[in-house]
């Protein structure tokens, strides 16, 4: 995990924003342990060293990955895992190749077009380049970070309506996340989210919808950086994340299939959430894959692992498992 976010032994006298920081990693560790399992907490942040050095002291069976950057950089995670691989150290969640292609969603949705898997029509804004909208756009377009997750850089603003906007929105993106833009054709719709658990075999959880109850008409639903991590604003808007309901039978066939062609298609392995976006006519548009996705106790992907079945233990045992039995380069040798 990151150096700033390995957790305390107890979460007494800590604020709620405070708590959202390291709450993944408290309820790992603290759940690994109740289990029965020894648990070393390893904070990770620009040296390579503390990972081989715990590696060869402490001897683990698997180390499980919860590192979302190395040097700042959000697209380094791969080559910590390529590390881990290195070390021929077993490790849960994504291989490197996976996190390289889903991380890079300009390339990620270049391979789906080429597989044919619907997703959002696109073009990106380097930093340093004019903005030029090719002539085949039309507006409203959602601007966004090519690679940083966990909606970074999204606000209701991010859905532009002419070309003003969409300079302002495109430097915006430039400067605060220091990465291109994202320049994507705005889709309407459900927002949606599937989670699937497997390596070769897969197995599709739930879908589950971030749902807007107290929404002003009018405004673009879509997951901001507010929607998701500000308790307060979420209270007050209404937001929420539920099982979908109301999908027609053939559709959530249709959502199940495409999801396991993106998953194959990017190469994703241990455990992922596919962000989908349905509009009433039933058509489905994938937005973005997410392997690693946030694992904290009660949050999207566990509440629907638990719909299908799994308790949170349980959850983070087959986690475990599939890292254990993952068929990296290294064993094939």
């Amino acid at each position: 995990m990151h150096e700033a976010l390995v957790p305390p032994d107890s979460m007494e006298g800590y604020s709620e924003i405070e708590i959202l920081e390291w709450k993944t990693e408290f309820d790992v560790v603290s759940t690994l342990r109740e289990m029965g399992h020894t648990v070393l907490p390893l904070g990770v942040q620009d040296d390579l060293g503390v990972l081989r050095r715990a590696s060869e002291n402490f001897k683990p069976h698997i180390t499980f990955n919860l590192l979302e950057e190395f040097h700042g950089v959000g697209v380094y995670d791969h080559h910590v895992v390529s590390y881990l691989e290195l070390m021929k150290q077993h490790y849960t969640g994504c291989n490197p190749r996976g996190l390289l292609l889903a991380h890079d969603k300009s390339l990620a949705k270049k391979i789906l077009t080429f597989h044919r898997i619907r997703t959002p029509g696109f073009f990106v804004v380097q930093r340093g380049k004019k903005v030029r909208k090719p002539v085949a756009f039309e507006y409203p377009l959602l601007v966004k970070s090519v690679s940083e997750d966990a909606s970074l850089g999204i606000t209701d603003a991010s859905v532009v309506y002419n070309e003003a906007q969409l300079i302002e929105r495109a430097e915006h993106i430039h400067v605060q996340t220091d990465t291109d833009a994202l320049v994507e054709t705005f889709i309407e719709g459900r927002e949606l989210y599937v989670g699937l658990i497997g390596n070769r075999r897969l197995q599709v959880l739930p879908i589950w919808e971030m749902i807007f109850e107290n929404a002003e008409p009018g405004s673009p639903l879509i997951a901001t950086s507010k929607a998701k991590w500000d308790p307060e604003y979420q209270r007050k808007v209404g937001i929420k994340t539920a099982q979908a309901i109301g999908i027609a039978p053939e559709t959530e066939k249709k959502i199940a299939a495409v999801c396991k062609r993106v998953y194959k298609a990017l190469s994703l392995s241990g455990y992922a959430r596919i962000d989908l976006r349905l509009r009433d006519d039933g058509s489905v548009f994938v937005i973005e894959a997410n392997p690693n996705p946030n694992l904290s106790y009660g949050e999207d992907l566990a509440e629907s692992a638990e719909k299908a079945g799994y308790t949170y233990e349980k959850l983070l045992t087959k986690i475990m498992t599939l890292g254990l039995n993952y068929q990296a380069e290294w064993r094939l040798v």
